[in-house]
This record gives structure tokens, C-alpha cells and sequence, in this order.
């Protein structure tokens, strides 16, 4: 372990010395222990002018019609969840935790949901309580259009020359991103804005709609490709904890205290989502997957390259009210809709904030989320022998569920009925009351981080399994479905690698195998998805010491259906014959080999079935045990005859 006396020593004295202090964060880590590349805080407008409220931009980017359809940039932002990033309650609450878990651990995660406010230098103090109201549009029009792609390449040309000069300063000071991630942003100091398409401002419009941007002539603005690629949403989509470093075995070792990274590359950093990293290793990235129609708009080929492509779909729109000549209209105007698969969070954006948000786009944004959920994973069910498989295929350019792992989670249900339509079992069954899911029978896809020994040693947390964001530093367990273009090695190399599961290479489907029990004739198979699970909400409040924010989330939850599961995809199959108790093989007997894979799944009495154990469950009490095995012997056939 890097420094590990020196770290065990500070954790040490900070305990002894300031035990009051203790309970208000584990680890006396520094704003240095955090401390990313990029543009930093600079609250000098001389040399930074101050990011402005997104209000200005909805007098051009608003209200304009379509022949086909409305698509108002403004609107539709704000009913984002990019644009609600700072007042999202689950962020408040992971953010309290983070603070008490590790000090100034919140700069790491202001500096992408409230980037005006970060880059403003009002991230400090790290709780989010120095944020104005302006900090609260989250991720706004005024930073993503100041972005500056960070690449310094020795042919640049894309306008303007001082964008290389702002790169080069960067690189002599050390601060030049390595790649994109961890929010690692640079930032234009003077309010130029940037956008994907060259600017024609003087002479007619050409006959056919070419690539321009038309605004008023007194706005200065630069064509940017780098707002059409992917590394751009890389740069807050691949988030890494810098207090750690990868070591030679694979491990993350905390480094010493009040130090910044030793290398500053993400890649050596704890990875805690990698979603980006997740798209430029699969099929999508390189050369592209035919969408099927489904993403992308009236995207003119169907084949999906860049994270705009799927969450920015094109549409046939003005890029600004002003621009009713018909030649103006674009054919690819993105839709700033930003749309994933958070729907629970927009009924609850909704319910708090109803009074400043729009609630017909609202509706709007949290029915473009379900459609995206319920195009993100193909299922296929089919009958084999004693069982039924299920096939859940990833339909997206990432993980199979991706991003932020906490509480984060999607989940096979079958339930088998007979001739009468009533259940005989369920396996994956969820509980709407007490949001409570039985997760040991059936297949559960999710990323479950915690502590390893050295952590749960210096801090006191048990080892293991935690929601502690700030101090995890090990994946436990990483089942998510890989995309298109998957290779271990590759997701290796970027910290994305299954855990507890194996995916050959190339692989982005995952078969699940459910026994058919005695009684059954039909099966109704579901793919639920779930924002935040009731474990996760719980900890949230239970765990805050601080202050409210864990409290209010809870209260939000409970309110708006308990971040009720999605139905992402439902399939129906008869005809079923139900296997022989105990014939696990399904060769029509009962023999030695049962019997081995018997004794590998008892767990009873009173222990829940673990998936693929249900055949040995004859007496359908929930486990297998003895009373079980005394039925299985009584048909067992030792010559297999």
C-alpha cells in the first residue's frame, strides 16, 4: 500500500485529537486530495467572466415552431435532469454522506452538477450551501456552449487561435486534462459560445440547408466540433475517486493525505462510473450500430455513433426564433432533452419544484426517459426442456444498466401460473408497498461497491458491501450487460470489468435459466428497472448527521411511488410442462449428479433459494432443506436407469 503508515497515522490523530469531528466525516481529507486538472476556480472577472442565467438564452432559444413538431431548446432543457443537477434531493443527500464520509469529498461532485457555481468558486464550503439560486441551474447553457475540447494538437485549426493558447497555459501549468473524466472541463474565461455547426453570418442562405448556426450578429459564437463528439459528455460521465491509486495487483490504495493524485489521470484513479469509457470500447464508438430506428431521431442513416446521437436526437427545427426564412430550418437540430432512464427523479422534480418547472415538459422528458428505457434491452424467452431461458439483450452503447451504480438497478421477474391463471411461484418478486424485492432467486444486474480490508481497517466501516461513495475503493460485485464491440480486456484496461460474472468477448447478451415448477403452464417473464432502491433511499437517511437533505429525499421517495420499478419489457409463454422435482439436469431422473448440485444448494430452513436451486424446492417453502431431500431420495434412481 502506497504511505500506508503515514495515512494510518493521520486517520489516527484526527481521531484522537478531534473526536467531535470524527462523526462529521472519517477521513480529515483536504481540497488537495480532490483536486482534478482542467480550469480551475477563478472568481477574478477580469480574467473569468461569470457564467449567466440560462434565462437569457430562452429570449432566441424558445417559443419557435416547427411545420412537423415544437422543439423549444429552453424548455426542454430545463425539464432535463442536466438542467436540475444541483437541486436533485438525491444528490443533496449523496452529497451530505460524501462530506461526512471524507472533508471537501462535495468538490468532486459540485464541479459536475452545479459547474457554474464550482468554476465561480462558490463549491466551497463543499455541502453545497454557499450555491446561488443561478448555481442551481445545474449543468447550464452558458458552461457546455464555453466548453473547450482540451486536446492540444500540434495541427490545430479550428478557430479560435486562442484556444490553443488557453490549452498550452494549461500544459505549462501542469492542469492540461490527460483524458476525458472526473469533470476535468476547460472552460473558454470570456463569454464566447460555442456550438456544432460553422457560423454563416454575412450573404444569402444557400438553396439547400447547409451546416450553419444563424443568431444575432451581436453575439459572438465559434463552430466547435468537439460539441458534436462524445468526449465531451466524457467529461463528466467517467467519474473517478483521485484519492486512490491503482496498484500493480489491481487494488486501490488510499494515497497520503493533503496530496493531489500522483498522476492525475483518471485511468489510475478508483473508477466509480465509466460510462464514457464504456461507449469508446464498444461497437458504437467504432464505426457505429444501426439503431434500428429507434434512437436518434430523423437521424438520415439510423446509425448511431456518439452519445448525441441517442440523448440528443435530431430533429427538423430552427436553431432560434428569429430564423423564419424556411431555408433556416435545420434538419438537425438536436433535441436538448438529455434523456436516460431517470424517470423517478422527474416525478419528484415535479413534485418539489413544480412552481419553477414546466409541467408539460416535464411530462414530456420523463415519457422520452421510458421510451428510452423500454428500447434499451431486447428480451426473448424460450422453452428448454424443464426450464424457460430468458435473453436480455443490451441495446445501448454502454453498461446494461450504466452510470451512477447507487441503489441503481435492473432485475429479471418470472412468474409461473397454471391452467387456472394463478401464480404457483414467483421468482424476482417485488413488493409496491414496501418497495421491498426479493433479489436471491432470480437474476439482479447492478454494480455493488464497498470497502476493502485496508479501508474498513482505517475507518471503522465493516468490510464490504457499502454505499459509503466517498470511500469505497473495490468492486464487489459488476453483472451489468456489456455493449456491442465488448472485450474484457479492453474493459479491464478502463476500469470497467465484470465482477462476479463472465461475459466471453463480444458478448452483449446475458441467459438466465428458470426451472418450471409442478402446477405451471404459462409464465409472464418482466425486465424492471430501478432508479434508487429502498436500501439505498434508507441509507441516505439514516446515515445524515448533518443535516436535512437525507430526510427530505426519503420524503420524496415515499411521495412519488418509492422510486416505483419501470416495466422496460414483458413476454408471455405457454404451453409449459413442468420439470421433475429434483431433476436438475433435466435428463427425466433423479441420479448422483442431482444429487451433487443438491447439497451445493441447501440452505434451508428459513434461508431463501439462491437462483437455480428452485427444482430442489420441492415442498415450495421457500428453501431447501431437509423435508426436501427426504422427497428427492425417495425418487432417486442411483443407476440412472
Amino acid at each position: 500500500m502506497r504511505s500506508g503508515s503515514l495515512l494510518a497515522m493521520a486517520f489516527l490523530v484526527a481521531s484522537a485529537v478531534t473526536p467531535s469531528h470524527r462523526a462529521c466525516a472519517q477521513v480529515p481529507t483536504t481540497l488537495l486530495d480532490f483536486h482534478q486538472k482542467g480550469t480551475q476556480p477563478d472568481a477574478d472577472p477580469s480574467t473569468f467572466e461569470p457564467m449567466i442565467s440560462a434565462n437569457v438564452c430562452r429570449l432566441c432559444h424558445e417559443f419557435y415552431l416547427s411545420p412537423t413538431e415544437e422543439y423549444p431548446v429552453y424548455s426542454r432543457w430545463q425539464a432535463s435532469i442536466k438542467a436540475n443537477a444541483a437541486r436533485d434531493p438525491l444528490f443533496r443527500a449523496a452529497l451530505t454522506i460524501a462530506n461526512q464520509d471524507a472533508d471537501f469529498a462535495g468538490d468532486l461532485c459540485i464541479r459536475c452538477h452545479s459547474p457554474g457555481g464550482w468554476l465561480a468558486g462558490r463549491s466551497t464550503p463543499t455541502d453545497g450551501s454557499a450555491l446561488t439560486e443561478l448555481d442551481m441551474e445545474g449543468v447550464s447553457c452558458h458552461f457546455c456552449h464555453r466548453l473547450i475540447d482540451p486536446v492540444l494538437d500540434p495541427n490545430h485549426t479550428t478557430p479560435p487561435e486562442g484556444d490553443d493558447i488557453l490549452r498550452v497555459a494549461l500544459r505549462n501549468a501542469g492542469l492540461l486534462p490527460i483524458r476525458p473524466g472526473g469533470g476535468t472541463y476547460v472552460v473558454d474565461p470570456q463569454d464566447v459560445r460555442r456550438g456544432p455547426y460553422p457560423f454563416v453570418q454575412d450573404g444569402p442562405p444557400p438553396a439547400v440547408p447547409a451546416n450553419y448556426h444563424t443568431i444575432p450578429k451581436y453575439a459572438p459564437i465559434i463552430h466547435s466540433p468537439f460539441h458534436s463528439e462524445s468526449a465531451l459528455c466524457g467529461t463528466c460521465h467517467d467519474v473517478s475517486n483521485p484519492v486512490f491509486t491503482k496498484q500493480a495487483d489491481g487494488s486501490y490504495a488510499p494515497n497520503d493525505l493533503d496530496t493531489p493524485h500522483p498522476t492525475g489521470d483518471p485511468a489510475d484513479m478508483f473508477p466509480v462510473e465509466r460510462t464514457y469509457s464504456e461507449w469508446l470500447n464498444s461497437d458504437y464508438a467504432n464505426g457505429g450500430v444501426d439503431a434500428r430506428g429507434v434512437f436518434g431521431g430523423n437521424h438520415p442513416t439510423g446509425i448511431m455513433q456518439t452519445c448525441q446521437d441517442c440523448h440528443m436526437p435530431d430533429t427538423q427545427s430552427f436553431g432560434c426564433n428569429f430564423d423564419f426564412d424556411p431555408f433556416y430550418e435545420r434538419p438537425d437540430m438536436p433535441a436538448h432533452d438529455f434523456n436516460g432512464g431517470n424517470v423517478w427523479m422527474l416525478d419528484v422534480l415535479a413534485n418539489m419544484f413544480g412552481n419553477i418547472l414546466e409541467s408539460e415538459y416535464i411530462a414530456d422528458g420523463r415519457n422520452r426517459a421510458l421510451y428510452m428505457l423500454q428500447n434499451a434491452a431486447t428480451m426473448d424467452v424460450t422453452y428448454q426442456g424443464c426450464s424457460i431461458g430468458v435473453r436480455i439483450t443490451n441495446e445501448t452503447g454502454h453498461k446494461l444498466p450504466t452510470g451512477y451504480p447507487e441503489g441503481r438497478r435492473m432485475w429479471i421477474e418470472v412468474e409461473f401460473r397454471d391452467d387456472a391463471d394463478k401464480p404457483v411461484t414467483q421468482f424476482g418478486a417485488y413488493d409496491d408497498s414496501t418497495a421491498g424485492l426479493i433479489t436471491s432467486n432470480t437474476k439482479v444486474y447492478e454494480a455493488v461497491l464497498g470497502l476493502d480490508a485496508t479501508m474498513a481497517k482505517l475507518t471503522g466501516i465493516p468490510e464490504g458491501a457499502s454505499f459509503h461513495f466517498a470511500l469505497n475503493n473495490q468492486y464487489y460485485k459488476d453483472n451489468r450487460i456489456p455493449p456491442r464491440g465488448f472485450t474484457n480486456a479492453a474493459f479491464a484496461d478502463a476500469g470497467a470489468a465484470p465482477i462476479g460474472a463472465t461475459y466471453a468477448d463480444g458478448q452483449y447478451w446475458d441467459d438466465t435459466m428458470f426451472f418450471i415448477p409442478q402446477g405451471a403452464t404459462h409464465a409472464v417473464v418482466s425486465l424492471y428497472y430501478q432508479t434508487a432502491s429502498r436500501e439505498y433511499i434508507e441509507f441516505l437517511r439514516d446515515e445524515n448527521n448533518t443535516d436535512d437533505h437525507g430526510d427530505v429525499v426519503y420524503q420524496q421517495w415515499e411521495q412519488t411511488g418509492k422510486s416505483k420499478p419501470v416495466l422496460m419489457a414483458r413476454t408471455y409463454i405457454y404451453d409449459l410442462i413442468a420439470g421433475r422435482s429434483g431433476d436438475a439436469t433435466c435428463n427425466g431422473i433423479v441420479d448422483l449428479p442431482d444429487v451433487a448440485l443438491f447439497s451445493q444448494c441447501l440452505s434451508g430452513p428459513t434461508r431463501t433459494l439462491r437462483l437455480g436451486c428452485e427444482m430442489f424446492d420441492v415442498d415450495f417453502d421457500g428453501d431447501v432443506d431437509v423435508s426436501d431431500w427426504q422427497t428427492i431420495q425417495s425418487v432417486f434412481n442411483s443407476t440412472g436407469g
